[in-house]
C-alpha cells in the first residue's frame, strides 16, 4: 500500500522527525500529570494536530479538566476555562460592546470574552442554554464570533475542548445533533486500573507537598520551556502531506455509508441505527487517520489507523433507535459491528 507514493527527501524526513520528537515530548509531559490515560492524551493531541474540537465525556473525578489543562500548560498558548451554567449569557462567552467615555466623546469598544484564547475549556457544556451553545457553535465552526454586527476572528491556533457528565442530566440541555456534529471526536474517559490509581494517589500527594513547600518561600524550580505553536503548525503541514490511497478513501467512505444503509450489513445494524453519519464523519476519519499515521512515524494511512480512531469519530454521530437503547447497546458496540462488517481494502 505504501509503494505508490513518493519517498520524502532526507531533509524533509529529518524535519518531520524533529517535529514528531517535539510532539512526543509534549505527550510525555502530559503523561507525567495524567496517570493511566495514554489513550486520552493521544486523542487530545490528535484533535489539536487535526485542527478540530473535542467533546470529552466521563464521570466526575476522572481528570477530564486536568488532561486539558496539562495540554495547555505544556504548550505555548493562551488558555481559558468557561464554567457553563444555566444562567450563562452568550456575551459571557463571546464578549460584548462596552461604552467608554473620553474627552473627545464616547465610543463603543469590543471587550473580548473568554472564547478568545488558543485553547478553550468549556466545562459541563450541556448545562448552558441553547443561545449560549449557538454562540459557541459559530466560534467552533467558523472560527469567528459576531457581536453587534461586527465579526471578530479567532487566533490561528484555536481549539474548544468541551466536557460533560454522562450520568447527571438534571438541569442540563442536551446538545443538538447539529452541534455534536461539529466536534471532530467524542472522547470517553473511563476508570483507571488499580495500579494506575495508586500512582495517581502518589502524584497528587507529591503535588500537594510541592505546593506547600513553595509557600514556605523555598527556591522555585525553573519549569521546562513549553512547546511552541510553530511546532503545531509545522506538524499540521506535514500531516497534510500524508498519503491516503484510493482504497483507503473508499474504506472510510464505506464505513460511514454503512451507518446510513445498515440493512446491507447484517440484521442487527438496521435495528440499532436510526440516523447515520454526515459527510463530516468521513472528513473526520480522514483527518484523524492521517494524524494517527503521522504520530506513529508513517507517511501513509493504513486500515489500522482508521480502525483505531473510528469509535471516537463516529460514536457521537450515530442516532441509535429506541430498540438499541432498550437492549443497552452502546454506540461503541455499534461502531465495532460496523468495523467488523465492512470489508477491508
Amino acid at each position: 500500500m505504501a509503494s505508490d507514493h513518493a519517498t520524502p527527501s532526507i531533509g524533509e524526513a529529518t524535519q518531520a522527525d524533529d517535529t514528531r520528537l517535539l510532539i512526543a515530548t509534549l505527550r510525555e509531559r502530559m503523561g507525567e500529570a495524567i496517570i493511566g490515560q495514554r489513550d486520552v492524551i493521544d486523542r487530545l493531541l490528535i484533535g489539536l494536530l487535526a485542527n478540530g474540537n473535542l467533546l470529552v465525556e466521563g464521570l466526575p473525578g476522572l481528570a477530564k479538566t486536568r488532561a486539558i489543562k496539562a495540554l495547555a500548560k505544556n504548550l505555548e498558548c493562551d488558555f481559558s476555562r468557561i464554567q457553563f451554567t444555566p444562567d450563562l449569557l452568550p456575551s459571557d462567552v463571546t464578549g460584548t460592546e462596552v461604552y467608554y467615555q473620553a474627552e473627545t466623546g464616547g465610543e463603543f469598544r469590543f471587550e473580548p470574552g473568554p472564547i478568545f484564547a488558543n485553547i478553550v475549556l468549556a466545562d459541563e457544556i450541556n448545562r448552558a442554554p441553547a443561545k449560549v451553545q449557538a454562540a459557541l457553535l459559530e466560534a467552533m465552526e467558523e472560527r469567528q464570533v459576531t457581536v453587534a454586527g461586527k465579526t471578530h476572528a479567532m487566533e490561528p491556533l484555536f481549539m474548544v475542548m468541551a466536557t460533560q457528565n454522562p450520568i447527571e442530566q438534571e438541569g442540563t440541555y442536551p446538545l443538538p445533533e447539529a452541534q455534536l456534529d461539529r466536534f471532530l471526536m467524542h472522547v470517553n474517559i473511563t476508570y483507571p486500573p488499580v495500579d494506575d490509581e495508586v500512582e495517581v494517589i502518589r502524584l497528587v500527594r507529591g503535588e500537594e507537598i510541592a505546593a506547600s513547600a513553595e509557600k514556605t518561600d523555598k527556591p522555585k524550580r525553573t519549569g521546562e520551556s513549553p512547546i511552541s505553536q510553530d511546532t503545531i503548525f509545522q506538524a499540521r503541514r506535514e500531516i497534510g502531506q500524508i498519503h491516503v490511497s484510493a482504497a483507503m478513501e473508499r474504506y472510510m467512505a464505506d464505513l460511514v455509508n454503512a451507518t446510513r444503509h445498515p440493512a446491507s450489513f447484517g440484521s442487527d445494524l438496521p435495528r440499532w441505527i436510526e440516523v447515520g453519519g454526515s459527510p463530516r464523519a468521513s472528513l473526520g476519519l480522514d483527518k484523524c487517520a492521517r494524524t494517527h499515521a503521522w504520530m506513529n512515524g508513517r507517511d501513509y494511512v493504513d486500515p489500522e489507523d482508521v480502525r483505531m480512531i473510528a469509535p471516537d469519530v463516529l460514536r457521537h454521530r450515530l442516532g441509535l433507535s429506541y430498540e438499541a437503547q432498550g437492549e443497552g447497546v452502546s454506540p461503541d458496540a455499534v461502531v465495532a459491528e460496523i468495523v467488523r462488517q465492512v470489508a477491508l481494502p
